[in-house]
């Protein structure tokens, strides 16, 4: 097993055998890094001395015989919206945010600690977890190990790219509306976002409340399985079968959701589909309801909830804030109170929708992504929302887990989502580990990261601004805002009014 190929289960093993110790992971791990993260950008904070403590303690404990479990020694990489007592979280940004200051664990850090892990360092998200990678010059956008002129994806980018390029062999992300999944497919490494509620938040930059999720990346559904157990204290590792006999696998036919996505992307879809059914899945195919609605009902609540979380922060900071940032934020300002409550009469109908179709099957399975990473050249114009099969859950808090389940013609990754009724996680993950002990995607790794390509730029809109809402509104907001800026905003206002009108068609119960 080398270096990059590391997997969290792999290196348990190869502790308490004696062929590694936790310092020389550690010092191996490090070395890998001070060669590539000049390129890739992974690292925001890095702990090298107290890493370097914490597996000199890791290993004196087993010496000791004193065993944390499967964690015990392990290295993993915290993404920056997640408090840490080594330093500052920056949510990658400037603004002097309350966070900045705190020198505590997250709770979800403090059972890591507690499970043994060795923390490497705090690695790059999107600023506030919403800004994109075109943000601030102070901060280096992170790129794809696979190829460095492509994205990582967002906003758990750094962990996500980390991952993939063996900096270290798991961490932590957090899931607002495909942030943990987008990054694991785009990156060919595997992602959960678990049930919401199931881990707590606390000790992380909240972007959209109802929305946020914390969860585990790493290079397998196993791995994943450690991950979780160490948060939530359950015993997902312990149900993984490798089999799916008697379970219902309904497999979406994306609707005309399917024409977004790549040819490269359905084949792939296809052949996992019967890699699954190889494992003992009985599969259907079923159109996954509500999907449009929901998806809807993510990007107006997040951007709702994350205008509502920073307000005082963008009346008072607007240019520290990243373009991207403080535009797609001041979305939030275009919304009533009343939009806002629709929102979540959608979502509590859309939950009780699906509550039925996961009385019909057991998992459901979709693209993670419409199609592998852009290219960063073609950035400014991506609907980063439109391509990803992931807002829906975070309407629904439903499990969903992202895995690799091939490679385009070019080398990029393609992502599967396996999605599972709430709190079924070990289902979920048990699907993951089923499918990937009988294909090997998840064991590919890219070649050492040393090309570098500029930095994307922002491109703005030249839309004249006519008549309506929007002017008003942001000045009701009191944003100070650039004519240019507004102008950004009005052009978005078709759509967004669109959007609402259709959550307002939208029954107060599933049909």
């Amino acid at each position: 097993m080398s270096d990059p190929a590391w997997t969290v289960a792999g290196l348990g093993r190869a502790l308490r055998a004696g062929s590694l110790t936790s310092v020389e992971i550690v010092r191996r791990l490090l070395d890998r890094a001070d060669k590539q993260d000049p390129v890739l950008g992974v690292y925001r904070t890095r702990f090298d001395g107290s890493a370097l403590a914490a597996a000199v303690a890791a290993d004196a404990e087993l010496a000791a015989g004193h065993d944390r479990g499967p964690l015990h020694g392990i290295p993993v990489g915290i993404k920056d919206l997640i408090t840490t007592r080594e330093g500052p979280t920056t949510a990658q940004s400037v603004v002097g945010h309350r966070w900045h200051s705190v020198r505590s664990d997250a709770a979800v850090v403090t059972w890591l600690r507690e499970a043994g892990a060795v923390l490497l360092g705090k690695v790059a998200t999107m600023e506030f977890g919403v800004g994109g990678p075109v943000g601030q010059s102070c901060f280096r956008s992170p790129r794809n190990p696979w190829h460095t002129g492509h994205w990582t994806g967002g906003s758990s980018s750094g962990t996500g790219s980390g991952v993939a390029a063996g900096f270290f062999p798991g961490g932590l992300g957090t899931d607002t509306a495909g942030s943990i999944r987008g990054p694991a497919a785009y990156c060919g490494i595997t992602g959960l976002k678990p049930t919401f509620g199931l881990v707590p938040v606390s000790g992380c930059v909240e972007l959209a409340p109802s929305y946020d999720t914390v969860g585990p990346m790493a290079r397998t559904a196993e791995d994943c399985a450690l991950l979780l157990d160490a948060l939530t204290g359950r015993h997902h590792h312990a149900g993984l079968t490798g089999h799916l006999s008697g379970i219902t696998v309904g497999v979406d036919s994306l609707g005309g959701r399917g024409k977004a996505a790549a040819p490269a992307t359905l084949t792939a879809l296809e052949a996992a589909v019967e890699v699954l059914r190889e494992a003992g899945a009985t599969v259907r195919r079923i159109d996954v309801p509500w999907y449009e609605e929901l998806t809807t009902a993510t990007v107006l609540g997040f951007v709702a909830e994350g205008f509502a979380e920073h307000r005082t922060g963008l009346r008072r900071h607007w240019r520290s804030y990243g373009p991207q940032t403080r535009l797609a934020l001041a979305t939030g300002a275009l919304l009533s109170s009343g939009d806002y409550e629709q929102v979540h009469r959608v979502r509590q109908a859309g939950r009780n929708a699906m509550n039925g179709l996961f009385g019909e099957v057991d998992l459901v399975v979709t693209p993670t992504a419409a199609g592998p990473a852009p290219a960063l050249a073609d950035l400014p114009g991506h609907r980063t929302i439109d391509a990803l099969y992931t807002p829906i859950w975070n309407a629904t808090g439903n499990p969903a887990l992202s895995l690799p389940m091939g490679f385009t013609d070019t080398g990029l990754p393609l992502g599967l989502q396996i999605v599972g009724r709430h709190h079924a996680e070990a289902r979920v993950l048990d699907a993951g580990h089923a499918f990937q002990t009988r294909s090997d995607w998840h064991l590919r790794i890219p070649a050492p990261a040393m090309d570098d390509m500029p930095e994307p730029v922002p491109v703005w809109s030249d839309t004249t601004v006519a008549d309506g809402p929007v002017p008003a509104l942001v000045k009701a907001a009191g944003l100070p805002a650039t004519m240019a800026e507004i102008q950004v905003l009005a052009a978005r206002y078709p759509e967004l009014a669109t959007r609402l009108a259709a959550l307002y068609r939208v029954p107060s119960r599933p049909a």
